[in-house]
């Protein structure tokens, strides 16, 4: 699921777009083909015991289901969610059936850290924390593959949009909009 430009502002453009790291659907991979091995036995199983076809029948039918919860909508969500970077904005988005998002313009981001795990740090990946400026609380973007290089890309897109003030409204000395320490006009 590519993020749609039509959803974007007049201007503005995809700088980076992410899904989480496949690590995300590996346990329910794994267990997708234990279920399928598990089905495969208890058939194997009930056909030697001599019962009927309606058990081995009752077997895959449970099986099915257990693949569809644990296997195919945990891919569903991974397949959904989508971490989108513009030169305005962070905009996140998920959901299979109802869609859900939150789009935090950079200006209002104050913070940006990342943590990682063992396990994260063997396959590349980590959590985006993003603080902002609101009253809702930041948002953690789990699982983002090389998430250093997109904390270190964040930040240069919110330095690129700094003008160099101060939050006071004054410039650094030798800065051509100051004027001697006064405000620039």
């Amino acid at each position: 699921m590519a993020f749609s430009a039509k959803h974007l502002a007049r201007g503005e453009q995809i700088d980076m777009e992410l899904r989480t790291h496949i690590k995300a659907i590996l346990l329910p991979l794994l267990l997708g083909l234990l279920i399928i091995v598990a089905a495969f036995a208890a058939s194997f199983w009930i056909s030697s015991q001599g019962w009927s076809d309606w058990a081995t029948l009752a077997v895959w039918i449970v099986a099915l289901l257990l693949l569809l919860a644990f296997v195919v909508v945990p891919i569903l969500r991974w397949r959904t969610t989508i971490y989108v970077l513009t030169n305005r904005r962070l905009i996140t988005r998920r959901g299979i059936l109802s869609k859900s998002g939150r789009d935090i313009p950079l200006y209002r981001i104050n913070d940006v850290s990342y943590e990682k795990g063992l396990l994260d740090r063997l396959l590349g990946c980590g959590t985006l924390i993003i603080s902002d400026a609101s009253e809702q609380a930041g948002v953690r973007l789990h699982d983002v593959p090389r998430v250093e290089q997109v904390q270190v890309r964040v930040n240069e897109l919110l330095y690129h949009q700094d003008d160099g003030g101060d939050d006071d409204g004054t410039f650094p000395p030798g800065d051509p909009r100051s004027q001697h320490g006064r405000r620039g006009f």
